[in-house]
Parts: structure tokens; sequence; C-alpha cells
């Protein structure tokens, strides 16, 4: 018999990798100011402990994508990056664990949409040219 994931009441499907993380990113993009972790808990839900906001949060200051501050007893929490900006990081954590950098992204370019790869070359074309005028 194979095994079956038990749903156990009060309790969500397992998340993706990622997923959590991006979650309370999204949640703190939509904060009115810098806010606390309990806030970011709230805004979440699920039934997600406070230690594991405090947890993801952080872990996204460590990579810079957050930041907090002091203020009175608590922390207060702000982004510093968009989910966008946190899928960056971790392609560029995927790239930088490769040994051959080249033939990974050549391997991602011809596996791209000519739509994506349209945007892209967009993309490079406007960075060469930011270059340029520097």
């Amino acid at each position: 018999m194979g095994k079956e994931q038990e749903h156990r009441p009060g309790r969500t499907a397992r998340r993706g990798p990622g997923e959590l993380e991006a979650q309370i990113l999204a949640a703190l993009n939509r904060a009115p100011g810098r806010v606390s972790a309990r806030w970011v808990q709230q805004q979440v839900g699920d039934g997600l402990a406070y230690t594991t906001v405090m947890t993801i949060l952080t872990r996204l200051q460590a990579k810079h994508v957050v930041r907090s501050e002091l203020i009175g007893r608590s922390y207060v929490w702000q982004p510093t990056s968009d989910e966008a900006g946190l899928a960056a990081l971790r392609m560029r954590k995927v790239l930088d664990s490769e040994p051959d950098r080249d033939a990974v992204l050549a391997s991602f370019v011809s596996a791209l949409s000519p739509q994506d790869e349209q945007l892209l070359r967009g993309l490079l074309v406007c960075d060469e040219g930011d270059e340029r005028e520097a």
C-alpha cells in the first residue's frame, strides 16, 4: 500500500520550496509601512506559528530581502525587495552553485519561449545602453 499524506484538522498541505518565504514577502509588500511579525502572521494566516514567521523573516533578512528595526522592545519589518527580487535571488544562487555557468545559462536561454527570449533581449539591450551612458 502506498504512503498517503495524512490530513490533520487545522493543518494545510505542505508548501513547496520557497512558497512560505514568498507569502511572507507578499504580505510585507502589501503592508501599510513597517509592521510587526505578529501582523505578518495574521496576514499569512493558515495557523502559522509566530516562531515560524520569525524564522522566515530572519532568513529573508540574511538574504537582504527584508530589514528590521527595533522600536521599543519589538522589531518591525519592511521589504527591501519584491517577489521578483526573491525569485531572482534564488536563480542567482542556483547559477552560483553550478561549476559551468556558461552551460547553465545557455541551457536556460535555449529553453525560453520566444516571448521570454525577446523580453530578455530587450532587457539586455536596455542594460547595455545604461552602462554606456554611465
